[in-house]
């Protein structure tokens, strides 16, 4: 079956890394942490350190000037290369980065669009960016990842939530603080248009700007998106009470740390960790420095 090609070429390559050291997984400890309705979180424990990347402190080096050929699937058009996540916590984790320096602080262009599209015919799955150190972002150099799924399968423990945000662009303004940030679209085509034209619609729906009008976005932000709906968050901060919050926060998944206070999310619950990652109030028409 071709949307499954890569996620096992993934799987293979990932035996290969291990044996070779450019793959260190990372090992975690699995439970269900419950949200409100019927929702249930993933919440990782993450079992021993972080990983430098994961560190907040200290400069850190471009992983993708040059990225290591040893955990490269292969090419993607003549400006993007898939590669594997080299701490991943789920085998097969792959990233999408740019050959060339572009920043993950700026517009995802109409190059990057074609070269998610050119993956999207031999692998399924959850794919997520995050725009910028205050959206959850550990590199600044450009790269979209991908959690392979298999035909079927649930994209990610929250996706039945973000279902009935679809089409809720322009309704912003209405409801609580998650529903006041986050916006919803479902695709017409599957093509590279549609999907460039969906992340557009969304960023203009939640103030991001336009990149006919502003050189940047106007602020962080994180993108989710699957086989027909796409979702997009506004973001104000990375961390709170200890826990690092990117995209996958918003599809479900949490990762606790050593630094992670555990007891403020069994008293509050994870809804309430993601409302504090998002701005206070509806500020979408502002142009404040965004990292």
């Amino acid at each position: 079956m071709g949307v499954v090609r890569l996620h096992q070429l993934a799987i293979q390559r990932s035996e290969e890394a291990v044996t070779s050291g450019a793959l260190c997984p990372l090992s975690t400890r699995v439970e269900r942490c419950l949200g409100p309705g019927d929702q249930a979180f993933e919440l990782r424990h993450l079992m021993g350190s972080p990983p430098q990347h994961l560190r907040p402190a200290g400069p850190k080096p471009n992983p993708f000037l040059p990225w290591d050929q040893r955990l490269e699937l292969e090419p993607v058009g003549l400006n993007h290369v898939l590669i594997m996540n080299k701490y991943p916590v789920q085998i097969g984790h792959m990233l999408l980065i740019s050959r060339r320096w572009a920043p993950q602080t700026g517009w995802l262009t109409p190059l990057d669009w074609q070269a998610v599209h050119a993956v999207r015919q031999d692998s399924e799955g959850l794919w997520f960016f995050n725009s910028g150190p205050s959206a959850g972002a550990s590199q600044p150099h450009r790269h979209l990842q991908l959690l392979p799924r298999e035909s079927g399968e649930s994209l990610c423990p929250r996706e039945g939530w973000w279902l009935t945000r679809l089409g809720s662009t322009g309704e912003s303004g209405r409801g609580d603080l998650l529903e006041i940030h986050t916006n919803a679209v479902s695709f017409q085509t599957d093509s590279a248009e549609a999907l460039h034209s969906s992340y557009l619609e969304l960023c203009q729906a939640q103030g991001i700007g336009h990149p006919g009008l502003d050189t940047s976005p106007r602020k962080p932000y994180n993108l989710l998106f699957g086989n027909h709906w796409m979702g997009l968050v506004s973001r104000s901060r990375d961390e709170c009470h200890g826990f690092s919050v990117n995209a996958l926060g918003f599809a479900g998944y949490l990762l606790c740390s050593e630094r992670s206070d555990r007891s403020w999310l069994d008293r509050h619950g994870p809804e309430a960790l993601l409302k504090e990652v998002i701005p206070s109030a509806d500020v979408r028409g502002s142009t404040d420095a965004k990292d």
